[in-house]
């Protein structure tokens, strides 16, 4: 006796194995007629590992008390004994509430569950005819079809079958169904099936052999005169019978219904005659039907009636089916109905609806079969009516991705996995996921899902819903699929002429070129011309949202010509998602980016990977760089391989900038435009450093071997020194050096100057690449000066000559090469230069002044416009610079955020300081930013260095699109630039000008 309030053993085990009601699942165990098996330690473990424990338990009981004495003994004895069988029975009830009901109807149907032989894993239409065959009206059918449903749901929910086996199963057993109640409608009246040839064709999921456990069965009746007959009769007959076997299916008895069969999908429909000849069917495909009609024939499938009439039929639409490609807005058409049917979902069903709805399993259906029939005309692997089939004949052809078909593949298992568990539940036909978190566990562990099922579930359905939603809108084509990418040497001028036109309209200024590079990618039956065919379309899109999609087509046809026979070209572009869209965007971009590309096609590797476009930092790079200088026979090889990884670094970093500012479909474009002006300055100082680092080395070991006489550094300044070079910057340097112990100091100069000098005439070798120029003019006394210096000589100079423009440009000085310990002497020896104690005196300040306004007056080209030019002009990179120098100068010895190389840096120390309000600041730094983007832009779409908007039309639009405006809103990107550095001027204007820092 249990203790009042205290729990029981059982109730205790209950709860372990999953019980959610272990009160009335103990109570129920107590039913005597269970007192042979209830404390059988197997029962209760098979009931736990059941989707439903509780109502597993429940329906046992019901069958149970629903036999006979001898009955139950055998039931009871079976069910402890034979694994197969428990497993089998306890799985359906704990997933089935309406196979639970059959059951208790039916107790003796749990036979249909003992047998595990090999015709029973696997049955076919043969199989369930056998266990129809005794059925002689509907009540009796529905019996006989719930039996093998039985089986079926056994065979699902204990894993003997997956889920597209099952799908398979069920539509082979309405086939069988349905060739059954055309018997029971012939039996009924002989002399309509003497009169007739009548053939039922299955449409939908049953023809497509992968049927839901409550779907409607779609079908189409066509029928013949039987002998020669008369046609008028015939066809009434044929009417009359196929009427009946709907009714037979479709009518509620005392055992429920079957499924409705619906013969919406005929011509005209509803409106239309229930029963045509083919004759008349191919009339109207021929004449009338519209483009959802021969998308719903793919899956048309001859099931029962007459088979030699029912193939004749297929074989006659096939034809049109694999032609419905090629009519006006085909593609447009189905996109447009797939539209229509998520816009009528009532919005409170929207996110529950499984099938329907975005992310669903019409999504997948819909994608499969608008690539079937675009790309069924050319290829009879593609002719499959069954979903799965036909995604792995897509992948095999390569028209999708093997990763996608692979990512398809598996969401469309779970999503119909989850549809299907959800209607073997009450055999109730419906697409929404429950709300009830009782019925979300069941259907979470049903699905395998035992911790946390409800959260697992809703989980994993987001995921997948996620995946198919990406992917169902990267394979709904672009509207150029039907008319340029299927486009082949033997179709008529007038589709060429059609194509042209369209090309046209999304802004190809040649069409006539675009269709030939179409022509010569695209053409011809081999697995590359293929995946062309699949990459073209979208491709042709993203090339026409850029400035210039000709020069994106060119640059694609020029790539892929030169990787054509390179195997993993084509697969990264159609198996990496954002490889080809990423391609696209670079090669429409501009001029630099594609020139660096087809001196190095190789690097279009890059573009495919997750972490491609990210810079690499200087320690890597100046790693590669040495170890390449090292392996090279020659000075000139040594620089030559040093180029090789500066190239492509540089489109790495030129990709990079480019995604991330117009982004991607996957990937938005970043919300910081000074996030990438940094990782552009800091990348290409970083590239600039290694390099110059690997011409040192060869320059080093082409007299000296492995040891220079004289310790030597580069120092960089300028843009180099403060991390902000733009595409097109030279390198300012200075070059500094001190005799190693020994060694004779002209000896050490010799030699140093003989590196430098090397060093120059390596970087200066002719070569197609961006060039990489190295200034020393800020070093003392300018041209006129020695081209390297010792240390000791950089001291005297500094102390005894040493001008404020010089001070001021050693702001910017930093390591870059060579010895590190002498570069941090020659840091610490100019610190106090730079940042000098207390500040600079008023005639410092007047100095610098003077000289920012000689350089506005004396240095800004003829004919520039001063409000557009970025370095010199209105509130550009000069006055930007200057000003945060001056507080760098005047208050650096006492504020150690602003001893930095960098402006933006030392511009958010000067406001952290409260040197600079709040608004002036960013001001600042946002007129910065834009210039330098400006002059990044101009680099990238021209191929060459400018510090003002390009003048050609094409090109100006271009950097527009890189600065992130729309096609036709140049004029606001120049007003919007004007009207920030006019801003700026004010700022600089008050901050540089105005008064004492």
């Amino acid at each position: 006796m249990t203790v009042p309030g205290r729990r029981s053993s059982t109730f205790t085990r209950l709860l372990r194995h999953g019980f959610t009601d272990p009160s009335a699942s103990e109570r129920l165990l107590e039913t005597p007629e269970l007192a042979p098996v209830r404390s059988d330690p197997v029962l209760l473990d098979a009931l736990g590992a059941t989707a439903d424990p509780d109502l597993a338990l429940l329906g046992l009981v019901r069958i149970v008390e629903a036999q006979d004495a001898d009955e139950r003994r055998a039931l009871l004895d079976t069910l402890v004994t034979a694994k197969p069988l428990r497993d089998r029975l306890l799985g359906v009830l704990g997933a089935s509430e309406a196979l639970g009901d059959h059951l208790a109807r039916h107790p003796r149907d749990w036979h249909a569950l003992v047998t595990y032989e090999a015709a029973d894993l696997h049955p076919g239409v043969a199989e369930f005819e056998r266990g129809l065959a005794e059925a002689t009206d509907p009540v009796t059918l529905r019996v006989a079809y719930r039996r093998c449903l039985l089986a079926i749901a056994a065979r699902d929910v204990c894993g003997t079958t997956d889920m597209a086996e099952t799908a398979a199963e069920l539509a082979d057993l309405a086939t069988a169904t349905l060739r059954a109640a055309l018997a029971i409608a012939r039996t009924a009246a002989p002399e309509d099936a003497a009169q007739c040839r009548l053939a039922v064709i299955a449409m939908g999921k049953c023809g497509g052999h992968e049927l839901n456990y409550v779907s409607d069965v779609d079908v189409i009746f066509v029928a013949e005169p039987a002998d020669g007959g008369d046609e008028g009769k015939a066809m009434q007959a044929a009417s009359r019978l196929a009427a009946h076997l709907m009714r037979i299916c479709s009518e509620t008895t005392v055992e429920g219904v079957i499924w409705p069969v619906d013969a919406n999908l005929r011509p005209e429909g509803r409106n239309g005659p229930l029963v045509r000849t083919l004759s008349s069917h191919l009339a109207y495909y021929q004449r009338w039907a519209k483009t959802w009609e021969f998308q719903a024939l793919l899956k048309a499938r001859p099931v029962a009636g007459d088979p030699e009439l029912g193939q004749d039929y297929v074989e006659a639409v096939s034809p049109l089916v694999w032609q419905a490609a090629e009519r006006d807005n085909f593609v447009a058409d189905v996109q447009k109905m797939r539209r229509r049917v998520v816009d009528n979902i009532p919005a409170a069903q929207v996110e529950r609806e499984l099938k329907l709805g975005p992310g669903g399993l019409r999504d997948v259906e819909f994608a499969v079969q608008l690539l079937q029939l675009v790309h069924g005309r050319s290829d009879a692997t593609l002719h499959s009516g069954t979903t799965l089939d036909a995604l792995a004949a897509l992948a095999a052809g390569g028209y999708v991705g093997r990763a996608d078909a692979a990512q398809l593949d598996e969401a469309y298992r779970f999503l119909r996995a989850m549809e299907h568990r959800i209607q073997l539940h009450r055999l109730r036909r419906t697409h929404l996921v429950p709300e009830d978190e009782a019925d979300l566990r069941r259907l979470g562990r049903s699905l395998g899902l035992r911790t946390e099922p409800v959260a697992s579930l809703n989980k994993e359905w987001k995921r997948h819903a996620s995946v198919v939603r990406r992917l169902h809108e990267k394979l709904f084509y672009r509207p150029l699929l039907d008319a340029v990418a299927q486009l082949a040497p033997g179709e008529t001028r007038l589709s060429a002429r059609a194509a042209a036109h369209r090309l046209e309209a999304l802004g190809y200024a040649d069409p006539a070129a675009a269709l030939r590079h179409l022509e010569a990618l695209s053409s011809g039956v081999s697995r590359k011309a293929a995946i062309q065919r699949t990459l073209l379309p979208v491709l042709l899109g993203w090339f026409a949202d850029s400035a210039d999609p000709d020069a994106g087509l060119l640059g694609f046809r020029k790539v892929s010509d030169a990787l054509g026979k390179t195997p993993w070209y084509l697969r990264l572009l159609r198996d990496e998602g954002a490889a080809a869209e990423n391609l696209a965007r670079v090669l429409s971009a501009g001029r630099l980016a594609p020139d660096l590309l087809l001196r190095a096609p190789e690097a279009v590797a890059i573009l495919g990977d997750p972490d491609g476009l990210v810079p690499r930092g200087r320690d890597h790079l100046e790693q590669e760089v040495l170890a390449a200088v090292g392996r090279a026979e020659t000075a000139e090889g040594a620089v030559a391989a040093a180029r090789g990884v500066r190239r492509r670094e540089l489109f790495r970093t030129t990709a990079g900038d480019l995604i991330g500012s117009y982004g991607t479909e996957d990937s938005p474009a970043e919300e910081d435009p000074g996030a990438l002006v940094d990782r552009v300055g800091n990348a290409v100082t970083d590239l600039n450093a290694a390099t110059i680092a690997g011409a040192l080395r060869a320059a080093v070991r082409a007299e000296w071997g492995d040891t220079l006489p004289t310790r030597f550094a580069v120092i960089g300044m300028g843009r180099f020194g403060g991390h902000e070079l733009s595409y097109g910057s030279d390198a300012d340097v200075l070059f500094v050096h001190e005799p190693r112990e020994g060694v004779d100091e002209q000896e050490a100069a010799k030699a140093a100057n003989r590196v430098v000098a090397e060093m120059r005439r390596l970087l200066q070798l002719p070569t197609a690449d961006p060039p990489l120029l190295i200034d020393a003019d800020l070093r003392p006394e300018g041209k006129s000066g020695p081209m390297v210096r010792t240390l000791k000589s950089y001291e005297a100079y500094y102390r005894r000559w040493s001008l404020v423009w010089e001070s001021q440009a050693l702001l910017r000085a930093e390591v870059m090469a060579g010895d590190a310990d002498l570069g941090a002497r020659f840091i610490e020896l100019i610190d106090p230069l730079r940042y000098p104690v207390e500040g600079l005196g008023d005639d410092a300040v007047r100095e610098i002044r003077r000289l920012k306004a000689r350089m506005e007056s004396e240095r800004m080209p003829r004919g520039a416009d001063p409000t557009l030019h970025t370095k010199l002009g209105r509130g550009g990179l000069s006055d930007v610079e200057w000003t945060v120098q001056l507080l760098q100068m005047q208050h650096g010895w006492d504020e150690p955020g602003l001893r930095t190389t960098r402006t933006r840096e030392a511009l958010a120390a000067a406001h952290a300081a409260g040197l600079i309000d709040t608004e002036d600041a960013s001001i600042l730094d946002e007129a910065w930013v834009l210039a330098t983007r400006v002059r990044n832009g101009v680099m990238l779409v021209r191929g060459r260095a400018g510090d003002t908007f390009p003048s050609d039309g094409r090109e100006l639009a271009a950097v527009g699109r890189y600065l992130g405006y729309e096609p036709g809103h140049v004029g606001d990107m120049l007003e919007d630039y004007r009207r920030l550095t006019r801003r700026a001027r004010a700022v600089v204007e008050e901050l540089f000008y105005g008064a004492h820092l």
